[in-house]
């Protein structure tokens, strides 16, 4: 990942909010056009009458397309003889709201396409369905040969269904297991509910357009709405009636309450984008300006709102970096100018992340802030080294200890008596210019220097590094993993299998040495 640059704290002009440097959004380049074609009432042209085309018929039946599918009847196959018995599915039955399927107990020909929005087929032989996609493309239809991607001028990707929200994977046909596997995902994100609540969304919509006005006043409803769709349960009459009830609010009164800006403080977790989570990667989608760490990753930032502005404020130890006050300014500037302000904080905003600072200049504004948990660093450390940090055997306590003051050394009020017990986990976070004096003060203290202890740099991340070993070695263990990089440090007995296993490999790479 590349450098990015740190913020020197500068005079702004009137109307400029930060000095700070934004990083631009850019579109890559697309294998194809995602884009949504409504067939209700429209002609489709199909071939075929293999499983694979009644996988494509049921999909354009339900998009309300008036399906004419060309095959001879003794080439049908069990799955479309399903799908042609299901009550509906004949025009002279047929629910309004779906699509419908015509019969016709012939083989396709060329004079099938006229008035055709779209054209599909289900082919043996290739070249049968070039000769298809030939006839098609020459009476100006799109068309789609199953499993010939060379004939397909588009095709049919994994679906989400929460109609009407509907959501398309494509892989442009190289991977149609991966979509599925991506369909998946996104099931486990978007409630059933969704739908019902995209159905209200619709009704409100006209009054939403009509009584309020664009930018501030619209997103402050529509992101107030959104937060409640995505619940597991239905909207009912309430829900609406209090939807209805915020657009009137919103159009009596000036920018105030849930039109005004607003403040998120989110945990972004350890690194990786998946240990997000689903509450802030919605606050993240939904933010106008995004202040991130310095240990923020790339991955994470992908998941934001494209249009959403992103400063870098980070503030690492030992160099020169944005001070907390220019944060805070920047944040309440973001905020009274209307902005959903995302502070974006590696772990959780609530562990060593000056949280409290942060949340008492907001509430001084009386700018409304929200906090969204993360995973915090010593959860990552856990499970990378496949730990409990809190065995029973092992661990009664587990704490939580800042590596470093605001003088730059270990804080002076720690009690090193307390932190020197044999029955307890403790992880200092930002510990590793220290680890030499920690190590000192707890054999000091009373602490074996034989206390297993577990280092690690970049948790969850691809260039993550760690190592065990004991306490009378952590100054030489974090020397090797680089005292630059932002460390973090476990002492304990819950360690002690990380530390054998360190100690073995060291003899094996001794015995190695020695015999070569």
């Amino acid at each position: 990942m590349a450098e990015r640059p740190h913020i020197e704290p500068v005079e702004t002009p009137a109307g400029d909010l930060t000095g700070a440097p934004e990083r631009p959004a850019r579109m890559g380049p697309l294998a194809s056009l995602p884009v949504f074609f409504g067939l209700s009432g429209r002609r489709v042209v199909m071939a075929g009458g293999g499983p694979g085309a009644a996988w494509k018929a049921e999909l354009l039946r339900a998009a309300g397309a008036r399906i004419d599918l060309y095959t001879p009847a003794d080439e049908i196959d069990p799955e479309m003889a399903e799908l042609l018995a299901i009550p509906g599915s004949n025009p002279d039955e047929a629910d309004a709201s779906i699509g419908t399927i015509v019969h016709h107990d012939r083989p396709w020909s060329i004079d099938i396409f006229d008035h055709a929005a779209l054209a599909v087929a289900d082919t043996e032989s290739a070249q049968e369905g070039q000769a298809f996609a030939c006839a098609a493309r020459a009476a100006g239809v799109p068309v789609n040969v199953v499993d010939k991607p060379a004939f397909c001028d588009f095709n049919f990707g994994s679906i989400v269904n929460r109609s009407p929200v509907v959501v398309g994977i494509s892989t442009d046909g190289a991977a149609p297991i991966v979509g599925q596997a991506i369909r998946r995902r996104i099931e486990t994100l978007l409630p059933p509910a969704l739908a019902g609540w995209a159905q209200l969304a619709a009704r409100l919509r006209g009054a939403a357009m009509e009584k309020l006005a664009p930018g501030p006043l619209r997103r402050a409803f529509w992101e107030r709405f959104a937060d409640a769709a995505f619940t597991p349960r239905d909207p009912g009459p309430i829900d609406e009636a209090t939807a209805n009830r915020l657009i009137e609010e919103l159009a009596r009164g000036p920018l105030s309450g849930e039109a005004a800006g607003r403040v998120t403080l989110v945990g972004a977790g350890p690194g990786e984008a998946e240990l997000l989570t689903l509450k802030a990667v919605r606050a993240l989608q939904s933010a106008d300006v995004i202040l991130f760490d310095d240990l923020i990753s790339d991955a994470v930032l992908e998941l934001a709102r494209r249009e959403a502005r992103r400063f870098l404020v980070g503030k690492r130890a030992a160099r020169d970096s944005c001070r907390q006050e220019d944060i805070n300014r920047m944040m309440v500037a973001f905020a009274k100018a209307g902005k959903h302000v995302v502070r974006l904080k590696s772990g959780d905003v609530s562990v060593f992340g000056r949280a409290g600072e942060e949340i008492a200049a907001l509430a001084q504004e009386n700018i409304p802030v929200a906090i969204v948990p993360g995973i915090t660093a010593a959860s990552a450390l856990a499970a990378s080294f496949g730990v409990s940090l809190t065995h029973r055997d092992r661990a009664q306590q587990l704490r939580f200890v800042t590596g470093h003051s605001r003088k730059g050394g270990l804080p002076d009020d720690l009690d090193w008596a307390a932190l020197a017990d044999d029955h307890v986990t403790t992880v200092f976070y930002m510990g590793g210019r220290m680890a030499g004096r920690i190590a000192e003060q707890l054999i000091a203290h009373g602490l074996s220097p034989q206390t297993p202890v577990a280092v690690a740099a970049n948790l969850s991340r691809d260039d993550e590094t760690r190592g065990a070993g004991t306490l009378a070695g952590l100054a030489a263990l974090v020397g090797e993993i680089g005292y630059e990089r932002p460390i973090l440090i476990g002492v304990g007995r819950v360690f002690a299998e990380a530390a054998a296993a360190a100690e073995h490999l060291t003899e094996d790479a001794v015995a190695a040495a020695e015999a070569s």
